[in-house]
């Protein structure tokens, strides 16, 4: 998109999302995960692994659940102390597949966990089957974990998603425009990450209001980036 010569770059003003329980928003492909949450201390298991796409929900999740757990964040790698806390209360591991982990020390996590009655939540973008694991028994202790899916976001949930993410930067959007975006957007909560920044960054740039040109000149330009990848 070639830059307008009225356009003024706007500061970066911050702004705080809202990711307590009541600012979850409930939908089918959460539901499994959202009871999992709401159940702690009573887990089927004392490991518990959320798997989704980028953007799914998984952080939100997380971020619910170590406030009400307590828990603490820890990085399983070689000489941490991740096993030592462990022991001492609940904790998370987000973006296990991506961060990387220890084998050895994941492992001796798990056990302490299971031996100090403890709990291990684990965020990730992928099955823990597909984590390139090469020790036997960490891959016998993840195949005994609680694995809960979340599937790709339906029209309904990218709805309100984007009202949410408009509303967190204090913006009001009609919902006629909201249904113009959702019909023409990637079907992930990343996309609708980018989109709603991209249009308040373009609005301010431009001083003007929210509008269906503006969102089709963002959507464009998301798509051409794909295009071109």
């Amino acid at each position: 998109m070639t830059k307008r010569p009225f356009e003024q770059l706007p500061l970066a003003f911050d702004h705080d999302p809202a990711t307590g329980r009541e600012d979850l928003l409930v939908s089918d492909r959460l539901s499994a995960a959202i009871a999992i949450v709401d159940h702690w201390p009573d887990w089927p298991s004392p490991v518990v692994i959320i798997a989704g796409p980028v953007g799914s929900g998984k952080s939100h999740l997380a971020s619910i659940w170590k406030e009400r757990a307590g828990a603490r964040m820890i990085h399983p790698v070689a000489d941490s102390d991740a096993a030592l806390i462990a022991a001492e209360g609940p904790v998370l591991f987000e973006d296990a597949d991506r961060q990387g982990f220890d084998d050895t020390t994941l492992f001796h996590v798990i056990n302490s966990v299971r031996q100090h009655g403890t709990g291990l939540l684990m965020t990730s973008r992928l099955w823990p089957m597909s984590w390139p694991v090469v020790l036997p028994d960490l891959r016998s202790r993840l195949k005994a974990a609680t694995v809960v899916e979340i599937g790709e976001p339906d029209d309904e949930l990218l709805t309100q998603v984007l009202i949410k993410l408009f509303a967190d930067r204090q913006l009001l959007i009609d919902e006629r425009l909201v249904g113009y975006i959702v019909q023409r957007m990637e079907r992930s909560l990343e996309a609708a990450q980018t989109i709603v920044e991209r249009i308040d960054r373009l609005a301010l740039a431009r001083g003007v209001r929210l509008t269906r040109s503006l969102a089709a000149e963002v959507l464009e330009e998301l798509g051409n980036q794909r295009h071109s990848d």
